[in-house]
């Protein structure tokens, strides 16, 4: 340590992957850290359910600790970062620090998403900061960008790739593997969890997408108002169709401000292959911000791993120390009140598969049914199938709800066979420069 550098005694509420990692990095990078802060971070105590479990790397002596009171009542930590994961007991553990005066950083992505209104009165009430990029797409700096970069932007738009195994998993199929086959890999290299629910049905994108929208339109957006749904439907069917279009399938998080309505969600999508997000591959993740005032900026990189997680914690641990008592990010994100824009308004193009019976007529009457609701079709593939055929439709931009009520009416039609689905169609350019005019 250098002659004038300040010693910051820092805590750990879990020690496992991240945990350790956030360890390594400010031992490693201290000298860096001291250079650009001076200030050397120093982890003097880390929570942990059980001590004598084997660990790849050893934390010191006397470092770990099941008792949270040790680290609540240590006069000496200055800066605790949360990294166990969940909502109980982390939730009551960060509430109980920052009411204390003990600044946080957390990766929780669930936690900020439910309870955030909690954690930034109680961050407010101790005087002290909250820091939280690594919720959100692990090393890629969106948060950070969104309230300081672009703090006097109007950011109408979030739009992106925010979790890393569910994108991993459709790059695999567009490879040529089932679904359970992409799935088995990815738990394999350790990009799914064992229970990979969370991932695959969408729920942690959800979380991250009510984060991201509360973050760049100022309003609270409670991850009960996200739209969800996960990749378990999508087949090698879909992933063909998409490619027979020029278009991946992608399970895309979107934010939109209409006005003073919010509408957010979370579900597959076919991207056009021209578009940034399609060339986003593996368990990558990227987020495009769309602004009056910046047009669009796109962050890529890695969504995920324990080692860019805790690059994250560590980048917001130097930001604290290195503005401590000017309260910057201290103060909740939500200045305003929005409202969430009623179900079935957002307009987008969409892709339908159709399974019908294959005879003269029918065609003209689905385009019956769906002009009744305001959907017009830009392109149609149709294929046979045993008697049937499959029909593939991509149309001109219509509301949600409109082409739900079509598809309603479609699947009581007696020359129908499957289920009629849809999916969002997200791209750039107008049906007629893809030429489906």
């Amino acid at each position: 340590m250098t002659r004038n550098a300040v010693d910051v005694p820092v805590a750990l509420l879990g020690y496992g992957t991240v945990g350790a990692a956030v360890h390594r990095l400010l031992d490693e990078q201290g000298d860096e850290i001291e250079r650009a802060t001076g200030h050397r971070l120093r982890v003097v105590r880390a929570l942990v359910r059980d001590v004598d479990r084997d660990r790849p790397c050893s934390p010191g002596a006397g470092v770990l600790t099941t008792d949270f009171a040790t680290i609540r009542d240590d006069p000496q930590v200055r800066l605790v970062a949360e990294v166990m994961g969940g909502l109980d007991p982390a939730g009551d553990h960060v509430v109980e620090l920052l009411r204390r005066g003990t600044p946080v950083v957390t990766a929780n992505k669930q936690l900020l998403a439910r309870r955030g209104p909690e954690l930034f009165e109680a961050a407010a009430g101790g005087g002290v900061q909250l820091r939280f990029e690594a919720s959100v797409c692990a090393a890629i700096p969106v948060i950070k960008v969104l309230r300081e970069a672009l703090v006097v932007t109007n950011v109408h738009r979030v739009l992106g790739i925010v979790n890393g195994t569910t994108n991993f998993i459709l790059s695999a199929m567009e490879g040529g593997q089932t679904y359970a086959e992409a799935l088995a890999e990815a738990q394999r290299l350790g990009y799914a969890e064992a229970d990979p629910a969370e991932d695959v049905g969408g729920l942690d994108a959800a979380a991250k997408t009510a984060i991201l929208a509360t973050v760049a339109f100022g309003s609270r957006v409670p991850v009960e108002w996200v739209e969800v749904e996960g990749i378990e439907g999508v087949t090698r069917e879909h992933v063909a169709a998409a490619r027979a279009m020029e278009m991946h399938v992608k399970l895309v998080a979107r934010a939109t401000l209409v006005g003073d309505l919010v509408d957010v969600r979370v579900g597959p999508a076919l991207v056009d292959a021209r578009h940034p997000l399609a060339a986003v591959e593996g368990a990558f993740n990227a987020v495009m911000l769309q602004g009056d005032a910046i047009r669009e900026i796109m962050l890529e990189g890695p969504g995920a791993g324990g080692i860019e997680t805790a690059s994250a914690v560590v980048a917001d641990m130097v930001s604290i120390v290195g503005t401590t008592g000017t309260g910057f990010l201290q103060n909740d994100p939500v200045w305003r009140e929005l409202g969430r824009l009623p179900a079935g308004e957002l307009a987008s193009p969409w892709y339908l598969r159709l399974e019908v019976e294959d005879r003269a007529g029918v065609l003209a009457r689905l385009a019956q049914e769906l002009a009744a609701e305001g959907v017009s079709v830009a392109r149609l593939v149709q294929q046979p199938a045993d008697g049937h055929a499959v029909l593939h439709v991509v149309t001109h931009e219509a509301a949600q709800g409109g082409l739900e009520r079509a598809l309603a009416a479609i699947r009581a039609l007696p020359e129908s066979r499957g289920h009629a689905s849809a999916l969002p169609v997200v791209s750039d350019r107008g049906v007629e420069e893809l030429g489906w005019a």
